[in-house]
């Protein structure tokens, strides 16, 4: 093998400084970086790259042609099975999916194939996002509940294979965790915004403020005519520890903090009138992806001290291992083996501390980490004002009023066919969160494509068994 170039890094703003904006953290490739990193990639006969991506893009397509200067033809590559790239560029984690199966990175640092996605989705928005053709009107129209990653990818495919689709939102902004989880710092709103923009343009309808199980059930929309239903709308319901005192005063849960501080922009308080309770010395429990988020806002919302609690060691933490670094850059505090035991509150109710005790790992639990075990006479408690929740969610059961025949699991979950999507009811497709619970964008992004070929071929064939 020749000799191999290391990869290419990505620039960054500096931590002192990004520690207290909003600003995108990582600032893109330049042209020349892009086309270094391109030139990384060994063009292999059998791209295992591929297999990692749950949307299948088109991988070594889309870098040849970034590589040999055809920008469009790397777009059209990059897209014919990724209806929202530059969203997969940013937080898609790349590390454990395509990145993982690149063969150059069985023996050196694998392809930034993430990063380059990022170059080329920014570079066609620069120039102008170009709407593909579209196959012939089906006269089919198809109900697409949720417009998250899982639906506005279902949606998009539809619309392509000539399908009239609606996509019913209950918020007043589309984009689902996109828009209203992950802070402006990694995903900026107007990246959102486009990506969804070019889904409408190939043809599906978006209803916003529609909360469905509420404003219309499963049932009267296809009494309004509608062939087939995928339902995409996520695991927006926290879960909470039941320890004492969790509900003081300045106890969020991480949707909530989040929400409030991404989607209703309360960091520019007062400009948007959303105010939130900003703690000088803030506890965040969890680190997965949502607890990074949580620690990394309330710091740029002004916090002196920003602690993270987590029960097992950061080998376990399930965030992205590029998320935990840049929170470490930032100054965020990581307390391992730590877990929360008591809220404390003041004659009033609000929070004035929290009871930590130490923990030791076990044996493997059913997700195979190790399982935290309390160490008696550990306990101690730490000053804060303001705590957050970040612990997980389960489905919100609104969508599930008056949908007989829909079988949920004890989580919560719908069951859906792994494969394909298909739940316990005819006409109903199921993907991304509600079915497996939290979990990245991209596996969303997946369920959305599967389902989306499923309810295609179930319509030109309606009489296919169920």
């Amino acid at each position: 093998m020749a000799k191999v170039e290391p990869r290419n890094e990505m620039p960054r703003q500096d931590p002192k400084v990004r520690a207290r904006n909003f600003n995108e953290v990582a600032l893109g490739y330049s042209r020349e970086a892009a086309v270094a990193e391109a030139n990384r990639c060994l063009q292999c006969k059998k791209p295992t790259c591929r297999d990692g991506c749950p949307v299948n893009v088109r991988i070594p397509e889309f870098i040849k042609a970034l590589r040999d200067g055809d920008m469009w033809g790397a777009v059209e590559a990059l897209k014919d099975k990724n209806n929202l790239p530059a969203i997969c560029g940013r937080v898609c984690p790349q590390e454990t999916q395509c990145e993982e199966q690149c063969v150059l990175g069985k023996k050196f640092e694998p392809v930034a194939i993430g990063r380059l996605e990022r170059y080329v989705s920014d570079w066609e928005i620069g120039q102008g996002v170009r709407t593909p053709a579209r196959a012939p009107s089906t006269g089919k129209k198809v109900a697409v509940i949720g417009a998250g990653p899982a639906g506005l990818t279902c949606a998009g495919d539809l619309a392509k294979m000539g399908h009239q689709v609606t996509i019913f939102e209950a918020l007043h902004a589309p984009g689902g965790v996109l828009i209203y989880g992950i802070p402006e710092f990694r995903l900026p709103k107007a990246i959102v915004a486009t990506e969804v923009s070019y889904v409408q343009s190939l043809g599906a309808e978006l209803v916003l403020n529609a909360v469905i199980g509420k404003l219309q059930t499963v049932d009267e929309l296809f009494a309004d005519g509608y062939d087939a239903m995928f339902l995409g709308t996520g695991a927006g319901l926290p879960m909470f520890m039941n320890i004492p005192g969790e509900n003081a005063n300045g106890v969020y849960s991480a949707n909530e903090f989040l929400t409030r501080t991404n989607l209703m922009k309360a960091y520019r308080f007062p400009e948007y009138d959303t105010p939130i309770m900003i703690g000088k010395r803030v506890a965040v429990i969890g680190a997965g992806n949502v607890a990074m988020d949580s620690a990394r806002c309330a710091l740029r919302l002004g916090a002196d001290e920003v602690h993270v609690i987590y029960r097992r060691t950061k080998a376990e933490a399930p965030a992205r291992a590029e998320e935990l670094e840049n929170a470490e850059e930032e100054g965020i505090q990581f307390h391992y083996l730590t877990n929360p035991i008591e809220v404390l509150m003041t004659e009033k109710r609000w929070v004035r501390g929290i009871r930590l005790q130490k923990q030791q790992l076990g044996e493997p639990d059913r997700s195979g980490r190790p399982r935290p075990v309390p160490i008696p006479g550990s306990e101690y408690d730490m000053d804060v004002d303001l705590v957050v929740m970040a612990l997980g969610t389960r489905p919100n059961p609104m969508v599930f009023t008056d949908a007989p025949g829909l079988e949920r699991t004890s989580h919560g979950t719908v069951v859906a066919n792994e494969d394909y999507g298909r739940t316990k009811r005819p006409c109903v497709w199921a993907g991304g969160d509600i079915v497996t619970g939290a979990a990245t964008v991209i596996s969303a992004m997946g369920a959305g494509k599967r389902a989306a070929a499923d309810i295609d071929s179930f319509l030109k064939n309606p009489d296919q068994p169920w």
